[in-house]
């Protein structure tokens, strides 16, 4: 049996508590020493309130809270608590207090003291701005005083590196305080103290915010903390303009609307799994029952037994009765003849190709240069080019993205939800910035189809590293893999990437692995036991599996997107093939949600994704596959335990 946590999010501990409280007009939900979802009624002001210690990498160093004491009052409160962040040769301690006044002023100070000597690349503040600030108004004071009129991005700013500087987006910069408008007439000021900030657009990573950070980049980076500095910061957040504010009243039951706009389901795929162990008969079956469209493969012309994986990769694909999509890797210095090499290969190879990338080492997003120069040896097959790693990188390439649309058939990026932040909460918001990700992509892509390839739960390498990756512990996962890959948390995340994707109108998406870890099912002698252990058992079938199946039945299908109303505890989309109906919705928080169906159903069948069958879902999916129950003609809504997923067809 699988303990209940475990089941719901891929660990047996209980999530952090978190608290609703008041200041004045404004509501805050305290959350494991963290502001977060601060709202004036109905409207998002602040959506997260945090201090951070990053590593010379950017690795984030996890906080350990104690001593905290939470003053409640009707429409105030007082927060006090101490942290410790240590890690490998840092070792940071800090006491954070937080206050809500009654005329809606939070303030938030921390002051902390270096214990040990060690580098770093950012310690303290960072606030997040939701998404409902795009083309908001907005002021900046600079530290010299002036004010700048401002307005936030619609499309994803990118972060230019010039010089070997990493630019903010202008004019936030240099600031001091900066103000936005909410509404019309109401406006939220937020004054920063104990450093100079500047704002970067967070969805070039997938983060649903526009984020003010500390310390500038232009300075340099990782810098030594000597043993016994001291930090201290500051934040004040005012309203003005506010006549009243009603309080935020929580629907139990979760809307849905059916819109009347529908696309097709994009082409979802696979990757091969990173390991060298080749799939068994078994692992096969299941796997056809996705209906994928293609195995993803990266064939890195450095790396030796490149020929070899891909003869496999081939081989599992005809298994599977799929094309490959080849991501191949040219060196820098040896292109030409990496190319020569390769389609020799392809020809010997005969094998069905859906699609190639083009990458080469030195090039975070592919040059023109490196298609053009593919091309002279490869023919008749799709072309992709753009970013292995993430949106950011294709963005930052505006001068000459032009020219690379118009020498492929396609451009990519690859896609995680967690560069800068790793709660649940955090990652289901990322499902939010996909389409604007999509849509930046295909703007400054002169129309160019967008496919993401791959989709993981984690970064499969740091791009942005200054220094050696730090050595996996023993008795510790890889930096690589998430313990919620097994989970039903995985599953309802993996159904609201697919919505995403489907509104956004992404051509082509390549989701985890096939086996192990990163895959949709553990291999039949299991994954490699450590502690933390990953809680899977041999041939085990990921919840994250049975929604790629639920989608892949209906291949080629017309997809609908649920509009949802709180897209951060539901999501759904609804599909029609060849006059059958599919709903499929999740619940992606850790409380049960009641929510209303969209429309009547009539002779209708449920199967249900969570504690109560993730046991048979698991250890035996052609079966769990196979049941089903009848609903009543008169459901209209459905109660979904935490994380869990309905499928329901008509």
């Amino acid at each position: 049996m699988f303990p209940e946590n475990v089941m719901y999010y891929g660990k047996p501990d209980d999530l952090p508590a978190t608290r609703t409280l008041r200041a004045g007009p404004l509501t805050v939900l305290y959350d494991n020493g963290d502001l977060r979802y601060i709202r004036l009624g109905e409207h998002e002001v602040i959506r997260r309130l945090y201090s951070a210690v990053r590593d010379h990498n950017w690795g984030t160093v996890l906080p350990v809270f104690a001593n905290v004491q939470i003053n409640e009052q009707t429409d105030s409160f007082h927060i006090q608590y101490d942290v410790e962040n240590r890690q490998d040769d840092i070792h940071f301690v800090w006491h954070g207090d937080i206050s809500g006044e009654a005329d809606g002023t939070i303030r938030f100070a921390m002051r902390g003291e270096a214990l040990t000597t060690f580098r770093r690349n950012r310690v303290g503040f960072c606030i997040l701005h939701p998404l409902t600030c795009a083309g908001a108004k907005a002021r900046v004071e600079h530290v010299d005083g002036s004010v700048e009129e401002a307005t936030f991005p619609t499309l994803i700013a990118p972060q230019y590196i010039i010089d070997g500087i990493i630019k903010p987006v202008f004019p936030f910069n240099e600031m001091r305080a900066l103000s936005h408008e909410v509404m019309p007439g109401v406006w939220a000021e937020l004054r920063m103290e104990g450093d100079i900030f500047e704002l970067e657009d967070q969805r070039n990573w997938l983060d649903a915010s526009y984020k003010t950070y500390c310390t500038p980049l232009r300075l340099p980076f990782p810098v030594e903390v000597p043993r016994g500095a001291v930090i201290e910061q500051v934040l004040t957040l005012r309203i003005s303009g506010v006549q009243s504010a009603a309080a935020v009243v929580t629907d139990e039951t979760v809307r849905v609307v059916l819109p009347e706009d529908a696309r097709r389901l994009p082409l979802i795929g696979i990757k091969s799994a990173s390991h060298d162990q080749p799939l068994t008969d078994s692992q096969i079956d299941r796997l056809k029952a996705l209906h994928l469209a293609h195995l993803r493969i990266t064939v890195a012309m450095t790396t030796a037994g490149y020929a070899q994986r891909l003869h496999r990769a081939d081989a599992e694909a005809t298994a599977l009765g799929v094309p490959l999509e080849i991501a191949v890797r040219l060196s820098h210095d040896h292109a030409e003849s990496d190319s020569q090499a390769f389609a020799r290969l392809l020809s010997e190879l005969k094998a069905r190709v859906a699609r190639l990338i083009v990458l080469r080492e030195g090039e975070q997003t592919t040059a023109a240069e490196t298609v053009r120069l593919l091309r002279q040896y490869v023919s008749n097959v799709t072309i992709v080019g753009g970013a292995d790693a993430n949106f950011c990188e294709l963005n930052r390439e505006r001068t000459v993205l032009p020219e690379l649309a118009s020498v492929v058939d396609a451009l990519t990026f690859s896609a995680n939800p967690q560069v800068h932040a790793f709660d649940n909460a955090s990652i289901v918001e990322t499902l939010t910035t996909i389409p604007a990700a999509v849509e930046t992509a295909r703007t400054i892509g002169s129309g160019k189809p967008v496919l993401i390839s791959p989709i993981t739960f984690k970064m499969r390498s740091n791009p942005y590293a200054t220094g050696a990756a730090r050595q996996t512990p023993a008795g510790q996962l890889p930096s690589q893999v998430d313990v919620r890959q097994m989970s039903l948390f995985g599953a309802a995340w993996t159904l609201g990437c697919i919505a995403a994707l489907i509104s956004s109108g992404v051509q082509s998406a390549t989701f985890y692995e096939t086996t192990c870890w990163l895959g949709v099912m553990d291999n039949s002698a299991g994954s490699p036991s450590v502690t933390p252990q990953f809680y899977s058992v041999p041939d085990m079938t990921f919840p994250l599996y049975h929604v790629l199946a639920d989608v892949g039945e209906c291949a080629g299908a017309d997809g609908r997107v649920l509009q949802v109303s709180d897209p951060l505890r539901a999501t759904g989309i609804v599909l029609m093939k060849d006059g059958r109906l599919r709903i499929l919705l999740a619940n992606l928080t850790a409380q049960s949600q009641t929510i209303a169906l969209p429309m009547p159903l009539a002779a209708s069948r449920l199967r249900l994704l969570d504690e109560t069958t993730f046991e048979q879902a698991a250890r035996h999916p052609s079966h769990y596959r196979a049941q089903s129950v009848a609903l009543s003609e008169n459901t209209t809504s459905l109660t979904l335990r935490p994380y869990a997923v309905a499928c329901i067809d008509q």
